[in-house]
């Protein structure tokens, strides 16, 4: 019982070792790295403050047109109802700074060009990211047999930043996206909800401090409220969730952006 069944896993792995379970965790992160993966942790099946959070965040109606977002909130804040054996969460991070893109302030003091998000500039990262956590969950079964698992890519109602900081790949910063101190926010998000023992990793630690640059640099005051965002305020918001018109006295702000915002 020190070591994992070839003949497929079962919940409940009382006999298995602490140390089998560590043996595991750390092939799991080399073949994240090996697949490309930035950064991986684990983090328990619960979100703890963040859905109390989200349900003040909609009672607001900051939330705006994205009514998705009331409408699934239950499966968001428990990740049981999404898949009722989760027990740990893997959540990974995909970088997708590109050096070779021309800099923002280039193009956005160009009325002649269109402003376009750096992370919608290359190929679409759903499907490539999620045939990677596929792969990835291929690699555990081959190791330890079948296990229960779900793979989401922006594909679900999952709260993937406060997992992210449960997981240690990032803190959720002023600006309500995850930060890293080294690669900023420039990353993708995905997680695999696994039954399985895993340890766990501590959460990563807040580092925003007295830093308001986020909040000074938004065009229209939609962080205006620390670690909030006003939905109905924001450019990523109004260029590609908002289906109505773009409010007239917001439009001079938006400027020559017309897909989301960085």
């Amino acid at each position: 019982c020190s070591v994992f069944s070839t003949s497929g896993y079962h919940n409940g792995m009382d006999c298995v070792s602490d140390a089998a379970l560590a043996d595991l965790k750390r092939d799991i992160q080399l073949w994240s790295r090996e697949l490309g993966f930035d950064a991986i942790g684990v983090s328990e099946a619960e979100l703890g403050e963040a859905g109390p959070a989200l349900q003040r965040w909609l009672g607001r109606g900051w939330h705006g047109e994205m009514n998705f977002m009331a409408r699934h909130a239950d499966e968001r804040t428990d990740p049981q109802l999404l898949v009722p054996s989760v027990f740990r969460i893997i959540s990974v991070r995909l970088n997708y700074w590109r050096e070779t893109a021309c800099s923002a302030d280039t193009v956005l003091g160009n009325p002649r060009k269109a402003y376009i998000a750096r992370y919608a500039l290359g190929r679409d990262y759903h499907r490539p990211m999620r045939r990677k956590l596929q792969r990835l969950a291929d690699l555990i079964t081959e190791s330890i047999g079948s296990f229960v698992y779900r793979a989401f890519v922006d594909s679900a109602p999952v709260m993937e930043k406060p997992l992210g900081q449960k997981a240690g790949i990032g803190w959720m910063g002023k600006h309500t996206n995850l930060i890293h101190p080294v690669d900023g926010s420039w990353f993708f998000l995905g997680e695999l909800y696994t039954d399985l023992p895993l340890p766990v990793d501590q959460p990563h630690v807040d580092h925003c401090g007295s830093c308001t640059r986020c909040a000074e640099e938004c065009p229209t005051n939609a962080l205006d409220t620390p670690y909030q965002l006003d939905a109905r305020l924001c450019i990523a918001y109004l260029t590609i969730e908002h289906k109505s018109s773009i409010p007239e006295a917001l439009r001079p702000m938006i400027g020559n952006r017309i897909f989301g915002c960085d």
